[in-house]
């Protein structure tokens, strides 16, 4: 009889211990489930929801210039000087403020000043590839955060300004938050791209590609576009360029695509 409980009692004991290791491998994979719902949702977000909410976003702010625009810039309104009085003393008029909220009245013409560049990380034109069907605002910077993922296209600080002489330099996410420069490794010679700002428009055409490039290469944004790490793609004479950059292969930001275009008016 105590021999007969006693092999009662191991089974119990090895049913316990199955059951016990049954439930640590069921809560495992449970955990395993819920971890992979919770990434493919944190995937889901990054790559569909950003991307539509940064888009949106862009377009409008796409509309918010174009209504800008449309509104006619006021010539600067010139304060009236009153008459002198006879009590005025006849002490010498202090100097005008020069600080820019003080309109300085000129007796004889003035060259025209110089455009002042665009605040930091501030929307200021649209480009527009017309292959593609990309219409996308252009801000100062390449800032991640404050430019890049609002779906914008950053110009690099330090190159040249739209329609300017040297290299009117862009980047662009290729994948997520907008990703406006997606698909322009498909751009070929001859194709437009537009840049509008302000009561102006500069079409560039494309004239070549550099399929890939080291992310050090800043020789492709220089005033005369040429790689460094591949110096037979870019170009040897000044001129009037636009560049666009964007990561490449998709969904990494191992190399970086380049194309390159020329300005025709």
């Amino acid at each position: 009889m105590r021999d007969h409980m006693r092999v009662v009692v191991q089974r119990g004991g090895r049913r316990a211990r199955r059951a016990g290791l049954a439930g640590v491998l069921w809560g495992a994979a449970e955990l395993a489930v819920t971890v992979g719902v919770v990434v493919l949702l944190l995937v889901v977000h990054q790559v569909w929801w950003t991307n539509r909410q940064a888009l949106a976003a862009a377009h409008e702010r796409v509309r918010e210039l174009e209504r800008e625009w449309t509104v006619p810039a006021g010539p600067p309104s010139v304060p009236s000087v009153p008459a002198a009085s006879p009590s005025v003393s006849s002490a010498p008029a202090a100097s005008p403020s020069l600080s820019p909220e003080a309109p300085v009245v000129r007796a004889t013409p003035a060259a025209p000043a110089a455009k002042p560049a665009p605040a930091p990380e501030s929307a200021y034109g649209v480009l527009r590839i017309p292959r593609l069907g990309v219409v996308v605002p252009i801000a100062q910077g390449v800032d991640k955060r404050a430019v890049l993922d609002k779906g914008y296209a950053g110009h690099y600080p330090g190159t040249a300004q739209p329609g300017a002489e040297g290299n009117f330099a862009l980047a662009g996410h290729r994948n997520t938050h907008g990703e406006p420069f997606r698909y322009i490794n498909r751009l070929r010679a001859g194709d437009e791209l537009i840049v509008d700002v302000r009561g102006q428009r500069y079409t560039y055409v494309v004239g070549k590609v550099l399929g890939e490039t080291g992310e050090r290469d800043t020789g492709v944004i220089a005033p005369v576009p040429r790689s460094t790490v591949r110096p037979e793609y870019g170009y040897g004479e000044p001129g009037a360029y636009i560049t666009l950059t964007t990561c490449t292969p998709e969904y990494t930001s191992k190399y970086r695509l380049v194309v390159w275009g020329t300005l025709t008016r």
